[in-house]
């Protein structure tokens, strides 16, 4: 999914610690309206306590791509956007903690007992159902001395610490605090489990890491303003495509790779540009002249039909028309013939990052072993594929010999995630 850290407000805040941040070519624009203060971001909470940066440094940074430049003469952010690690410090903040992120599908909680444990950023968290049947949300942190309190996923009746023993129920509350007989003032009403926030849509588990509140006569989890939140006014198109229909998970797979995750994120944006070239395979079973791109507050949806007819032998894993549909910051939602796979990009540094992708399909198929064995073949053909390029363009983007570049009229869906990057970042 930590520990978490304050830039203090002082009178000067042109002080900082280095290291700093470097812009790469040291030339900015600049235009106003920033829609937070400076005095405001003084006082934000940052995870990770070992970085602390300069606010006008950052904001230089930021600057350095202009989201009011139409698409037709705008320049692509620049390489240090990709490469900085104190950029990618601040980026995690600003980017990840704020929103809704999907972390899970609703089965790994399916009955009561169930959990199943994550990581985003320096963000540690566990989810699971009570016996009762709520869901709940915790940072994974014992109250105690900061250990991690469960792993992997599975059943549990309770969180027991593995370094202190002391146990919580899994609504959150400390019910057992090891030999603290004789220490003052320790209550144990006010050492439960930190709540995160915690809502389902469809098949998918979503959390927010900003602190839990409950608004009085208002379930913050409502669906429906989840969804709208979440997903806006794509949610229709979604539903229309099948996202939210009920799907038989199959399986995950995970793929890490040395490369920023917004590289990643840039690759599956580009309009379908890179497949003639990158996925031959792949290209054969769509028909890009049909390629279209819709564009929504948060989302965005490329849809593509399907270019070939099912083979002699009857397989066809792609269907008469795919839709993808990004939602920001770093979830796809791929929804083709009997199948939808998701995958969720998840950061682990500034030059590399961890790609979860799990696999639902049609009831009717889900005992259908060697068309099972045989999609996740060519799909795993095609990730590989994807895995080559991303590598290659970090490598790039740390190259001396590229700052910035421009889109392609098919980029629309890129450019749109790089000015909600901006609108996220800016001060």
């Amino acid at each position: 999914m930590t520990t978490m850290m304050m830039i203090r407000s002082t009178a000067n805040l042109t002080e900082y610690l280095t290291p700093t941040l470097k812009s790469t070519k040291g030339n900015f624009s600049s235009h106003g309206g920033f829609g937070v203060s400076v005095s405001q971001f003084s006082r934000r909470r940052f995870l990770n306590p070992s970085r602390v940066f300069a606010v006008s440094d950052i904001n230089k940074l930021v600057k350095e791509f202009d989201p009011k430049i139409p698409l037709e003469r705008a320049s692509t952010p620049p390489s240090s956007w990709y490469t900085d690690p104190q950029f990618y410090s601040f980026e995690l903040d600003r980017v990840f903690y704020g929103g809704w992120q999907a972390v899970g599908y609703s089965d790994q909680i399916k009955e009561s007992r169930d959990f199943f444990t994550g990581r985003l950023g320096g963000v540690e968290y566990v989810v699971c159902r009570d016996d009762n049947g709520k869901i709940h949300a915790f940072h994974n942190v014992c109250s105690h001395h900061a250990s991690i309190l469960a792993s992997g996923n599975g059943k549990k009746s309770c969180f027991v610490c593995p370094y202190h023993g002391w146990t919580y129920s899994l609504s959150g509350s400390l019910v057992k605090a090891t030999r603290m007989n004789g220490i003052e003032n320790f209550a144990l009403n006010e050492m439960g489990l930190k709540p995160l926030r915690v809502a389902v849509w469809g098949p998918f588990v979503l959390l927010k890491v900003t602190q839990a509140r409950s608004r009085k006569g208002e379930d913050e989890s409502h669906d429906a303003l989840v969804a709208s939140e979440w997903l806006g006014t794509s949610v229709g198109k979604l539903s229309e495509g099948g996202v939210d229909s009920p799907l038989s998970f199959i399986c995950r797979r995970e793929y890490t790779m040395d490369c920023n995750w917004k590289v990643f994120c840039d690759n599956y944006l580009d309009g379908g540009y890179h497949v003639p070239y990158a996925h031959k395979g792949l290209m054969s079973g769509l028909n890009l002249e049909t390629y279209s791109t819709t564009i929504f507050e948060k989302v965005s949806i490329q849809e593509c039909g399907g270019g070939s007819k099912a083979g002699e032998d009857g397989f066809d894993r792609l269907g008469s028309q795919a839709l993808y549909a990004f939602v920001y910051p770093n979830f796809m939602i791929n929804r083709y013939g009997p199948w939808m796979d998701t995958n969720l990009v998840v950061p682990l540094g500034p030059r590399r990052c961890k790609v979860v992708f799990d696999y639902f399909l049609d009831p009717s198929l889900k005992d259908d072993e060697a068309f099972i064995k045989r999609s996740l073949e060519e799909s795993d053909k095609v990730q590989m594929e994807d895995v080559v390029l991303c590598e290659s363009v970090q490598r790039g983007l740390e190259s001396q010999a590229y700052d910035k570049g421009r889109y392609a009229l098919v980029e629309k869906p890129m450019h749109h995630f790089h000015c909600l990057l901006h609108q996220n970042l800016k001060l």
